[in-house]
């Protein structure tokens, strides 16, 4: 049943495939699964590592269990969206981001902001969303602040925000563009300390040169489409003029 939900027997053979060191496309080959609903199930239950097959069952039917009993969330819950789809949608963002390095706290909190309409949160809303306590919305927007992916403001009230804005993507693209190019400059200290005749130094080399060539031309690909970012979208049938271009959250 390639569209319903995994069985517990499903679960059993992902267990078996990541002992095994098989890939998520050849697990979800032999279940005839996507590969995407493996990764999202794996990431989202332990990681490769941690993954198991009766703890992320369990997971799975006490989420469930909450959606049945949960109220709209907001705007979302009236705005002729499918909730269920909402949710689906929010997992695969945060398994993406996932992959890309955040930690899976962390990963949530930048999915609501980013998949919200109301274009602010508080902590306390966070909290309610997700489920989890107030240190760990205000670990996560530490990290995310450390990270470059969102600033801090005050409003007229001194209320403390925590902001992500429209170049925030352009501002990512830059630091890790400048973390290439740093790499580069390490590579080719390498090649005068090992002796430029070196197999070793040859290696370095080809790293240099091409860490040089892709963190120039993605800051300059960066520079080029930046202004994409701030690209406003088409108003449709019945759309408020309410919507910001900054999605914020409150530090209550």
């Amino acid at each position: 049943m390639p569209g319903g939900r995994l069985t517990q027997q499903e679960r059993q053979q992902i267990s078996l495939g990541l002992a095994d060191g098989l890939a998520y496309a050849e697990i979800g080959r032999r279940l005839d699964r996507p590969t995407s609903t493996i990764t999202r199930e794996v990431m989202r239950n332990g990681g490769p590592t941690s993954y198991r097959p009766d703890l992320a069952h369990r997971a799975t039917e006490r989420r469930a269990h909450r959606r049945k009993q949960a109220a709209p969330r907001g705007p979302e819950g009236t705005s002729g969206r499918d909730d269920e789809a909402v949710r689906e949608y929010e997992e695969t963002f945060t398994t993406l981001l996932m992959q890309q390095g955040l930690p899976k706290m962390t990963a949530r909190v930048l999915t609501c902001l980013f998949t919200s309409d109301a274009g602010s949160l508080t902590a306390a809303d966070l909290v309610r969303r997700l489920e989890v306590s107030p240190a760990s919305v205000s670990k996560s927007v530490a990290f995310l602040e450390e990270q470059g992916l969102i600033r801090r403001a005050r409003d007229a009230g001194r209320r403390e925000r925590y902001l992500v804005d429209d170049d925030v993507w352009y501002q990512s693209t830059v630091a890790s563009a400048r973390g290439t190019a740093r790499l580069a400059e390490v590579a080719r200290q390498g090649v005068g300390v090992l002796g430029r005749q070196s197999p070793a130094a040859s290696r370095l080399e080809n790293i240099a040169r091409y860490s040089e060539f892709m963190s120039e031309s993605i800051l300059r690909a960066a520079d080029q489409v930046r202004e994409i970012l701030h690209t406003k979208p088409e108003p449709g049938p019945g759309t408020g003029a309410g919507t910001g271009d900054t999605t914020e959250v409150s530090a209550d």
